[in-house]
Order: C-alpha cells, then structure tokens, then sequence
C-alpha cells in the first residue's frame, strides 16, 4: 500500500530564545526650550589667553601711512667706479708663473766614443771611435791579428781546412807618399821621404796559424805627426772565405793606456778581404775608427772603395 506522505504531521519548532536588547550610545540631550541657546564656554582662568584687539580708530582717521623711503635704515652700497667691480687683489706670496722657455734645437748626431775601461776599449758600431794621445817620446802602436786557423770541418767525411789571413795596411804620409804594407809582394815596411828608420812595418807571415801571437803591424808614434791616414785590413790568402769560422780578432796596444780591441763579428759570405780600421792622424792625436767592412774582391777594390788612388800589379808571397 503507498504511503501518502502529504498527511505526515509537523514536527513543532521550539521558540527563539529572547536576546537582551543592544547597546549603543546614550541618547543625545533633550534640545532647549524655544528662545534660548547653548551656554557661552566658561571663561579662562585669570592671566591667561590672548590681549584684546586694539579698538578700532575715531571715525574720520586710519592707520597711520608707513615711512617714506630714504629715512633712516641701511645705507645703500656705493656706487662701482669705472665699469664694474675692481678686480681681487692677488694672494700674498705668489707670483705669476713664467713661461716655458722654447724648445732647444736637437744637436747633430756624432759617432759615440767607445767606454773607457782601465784595461781595454771594445769598439763597436754603437761606439766606433776613440782617440789615442801623442805622448813624449813617442813609442810603438802594436796592431796584432789573431784567428782561428782550422775551424771545424762542415761534414762527417770533410777534412779540415787550414785558413790562412794575412794583416796589412793602406798608408799614406803627410808629404804626399803613400802604399801598402803587407807579406804579399815582400812590402814589409815603409817610411815618408827624407826619413830613414821605418815608421810602419810588419814582422812576419804566420802561413800556419799555430803561432800564439798571431800577425803584428808596427807604428812608430814618435812619428805621428807625419802620418795621415792608415788603413788596417785582412785578406784570406788560403782557404775558404768564411769569415764566421775564423772568428778574426783585431787588437791594437798603444804605448800608453789601454787595449783597442775589435772583433771581425759581422762576416759576409763569399767575401775575401775585410777593411778593419782607419787611423788618422792630425793635431797631436792619433784616432782610431772601426769599420769591419767586408769587400768581395782584393786590394785593388779595397783602393777604390777608400780612395787611396794607386795603380795594382799581381804579386805572390
């Protein structure tokens, strides 16, 4: 049987409970009666608030009107002399700087003198040249070359080959004469005219190398003042031209002071004679100038390149 569900009783609901009233603010004050208004604040306490205003003046008047400008008050700044402000006076103490000076004018470039040291000089291309000074009683000026003479062989089955140098020199006197003086042809000395000692000679052929002292070339200083010019120089006579392999050292012992030394260190392949140094005389002094200046070919080329100007034969030693 189905149930009809529209005849189903309520459920009574309970009651609310009662909430006690709200609080809120106490109602305002009851307005005044008709014809009446607030009370007026109470006063303030006696010595205290603000003075009254001053009254207000008779009719008929007002303020009084302010002072007229130019009464008393600050007096107005002088007036500039001139056109503006004088310039401030300099600080004590300084003075005005003064200009620079011009830019001196570079002097010209001269060959550097070679470092003195107390026991020997090494002439350089940087420093070529030093001056030897005539001294009383003259004395010798000793030029020895000295050089390798069996450099090592190049190969496994290569010999040796010996090298063979020989020391000379181009002179030319102050009277005009001049030549060689060399082992080569037998021209082992020389002297200017009207003078019979030797004043530059050579003392020996070294062919083998062995000797220690290797090759001297002799200047007599007592004559000086008659020499103009001398050109030392080396050739290879025998052997290949390989100058590196010689390893050829000048050295000139003066009378007096220090060794002049100069090595053969800028070789050139394939040439056969080296100009080493030019000794030129004049004012009591003798200098000495490097050249180490390789020429590819012999005397006669060595002639042309420094001007001496002498004609050349073949000659053997």
């Amino acid at each position: 049987m189905p149930i009809d569900y529209t005849k189903r009783p309520r459920t009574p609901q309970p009651e609310p409970e009662p909430q006690p009233p709200a609080q809120g603010y106490p109602p305002p004050p009851p307005p005044p009666p008709p014809g009446q208004g607030y009370p007026p604040p109470p006063p303030p306490p006696p010595g205290q608030g603000y003075p009254p205003p001053p009254p207000p003046p008779p009719p008929g008047q007002g303020y009084p009107p302010p002072p007229p400008p130019g009464g008393p008050g600050y007096p107005p700044p002088p007036a500039p002399a001139g056109y503006g402000y004088p310039p401030p006076p300099p600080p004590p103490g300084y003075a005005p700087a003064a200009p620079p000076p011009p830019p001196a004018a570079p002097a010209p470039a001269a060959p550097q003198a070679a470092p003195v040291s107390l026991s020997k000089v090494t002439l350089t291309k940087a420093a070529p040249r030093v001056s030897l000074e005539k001294h009383a009683g003259g004395g010798l000026l000793r030029v020895n070359l000295n050089w390798n003479a069996r450099p090592a062989a190049g190969g496994l089955f290569r010999k040796t080959q010996q090298l063979d140098l020989d020391l000379g020199c181009l002179y030319e006197f102050a009277d005009g004469s001049k030549g060689v003086v060399q082992a080569l042809g037998n021209s082992f000395e020389a002297s200017p005219r009207g003078v019979s000692r030797r004043v530059i000679w050579l003392d020996k052929d070294d062919r083998s190398g062995a000797n220690t002292e290797g090759e001297n070339l002799f200047i007599d200083l007592a004559y000086a003042d008659q020499v103009k010019r001398v050109l030392v120089f080396a050739f290879i006579y025998e052997g290949a031209a390989n100058w590196a392999d010689a390893r050829g050292v000048v050295t000139l012992f003066p009378a007096q002071g220090p060794q002049i030394e100069i090595h053969l260190d800028d070789p050139r392949d394939g040439a056969r004679t080296c100009a080493i140094a030019m000794l030129q005389g004049g004012g009591g002094t003798l200098s000495v100038d490097r050249q180490v200046n390789y020429i590819n070919g012999g005397q006669r080329l060595l002639d042309q390149t420094y001007g001496w100007g002498m004609n050349w034969t073949p000659g053997r030693k």
